[in-house]
């Protein structure tokens, strides 16, 4: 796949490809849409894959909090919007919150989750120090912190990231997120969750540590727990053949 394309209508921006069964696809704050890209390439072909630009760093066509409740409410409308039924929900960082939040308010729309790296619990987050020190070495040192390689860490994703904190607006926004992300522990509301759950979390991941992971694990009825050798915050990036192998045997059982 060369270029990822993005569709506009409704207030909304998202990606939209392939056909079958939904899988909705959550970024985190610094979720360019190329993270996602080797997802989107091997589920295509019985799938339909769905991600939407969420509203971090601009404000959306309608009104919603700076929060993590309020990226909730953007992704119901989206789903309503696109009447989209019973997806398996991915869900990266913040995503993964997101995610988590939404399957607690509606169960019943879920189908399945799958988490990787997913905040609402603990992170070592970076968000909050990002607006504060703009230097380009030091946002370049944040970015490989993400990765287990630093190679992951290319250019023009550091390009990316510098960029957005270099923008007053996208940073402020992006620390209220972040702060918002820090402040929420849902460790009593995840034990109620009864959908299918697949964790899978790099064991070398900085951002939200291997005993995240566990906790969830345990708190989450229904949850399995898969973790990816040399490998950090995200998955489906810095080892997408791991990562897509093992959502697709979870996938295969929902069958």
């Amino acid at each position: 796949m060369s270029i990822i394309k993005i569709k506009e209508d409704g207030g909304f921006r998202y990606v939209e490809e392939g056909e079958g069964p939904v899988l909705l696809l959550i970024h985190g704050l610094f979720g360019a849409l190329s993270n996602w890209r080797s997802v989107v390439e091997t589920f295509t072909s019985d799938y339909k894959v769905l991600i939407p630009l969420m509203p971090i760093y601009e404000k959306p066509a309608f009104e919603i909090e700076t929060s993590v409740e309020g990226l909730k409410h953007f992704i119901h409308a989206f789903v309503n919007y696109k009447k989209i039924e019973m997806p398996v929900i991915i869900g990266n960082s913040l995503g993964g919150h997101v995610a988590l939040k939404y399957t607690i308010s509606f169960p019943q729309k879920v189908k399945a989750l799958v988490l990787t790296g997913s905040s609402g619990l603990y992170e070592s987050g970076m968000g909050s120090e990002f607006p504060r020190y703009k230097s380009y070495p030091f946002i370049k040192e944040r970015v490989e912190y993400t990765f287990f390689s630093p190679v992951t860490a290319t250019k023009e994703l550091v390009d990316e990231v510098f960029g957005i904190v270099n923008d007053n607006f996208k940073a402020l926004r992006v620390l209220r997120f972040a702060r918002s992300a820090q402040k929420e522990n849902l460790s009593k509301d995840v034990s109620g969750i009864k959908n299918p759950t697949l964790l899978v979390w790099g064991l070398n991941d900085n951002i939200t540590p291997p005993n995240v992971a566990h906790e969830f694990n345990s708190l989450i009825p229904a949850s399995e727990l898969q973790f990816i050798d040399s490998c950090g915050h995200a998955a489906m990036m810095e080892q997408p053949e791991k990562f897509n192998r093992l959502v697709r045997k979870f996938l295969d059982k929902l069958k």
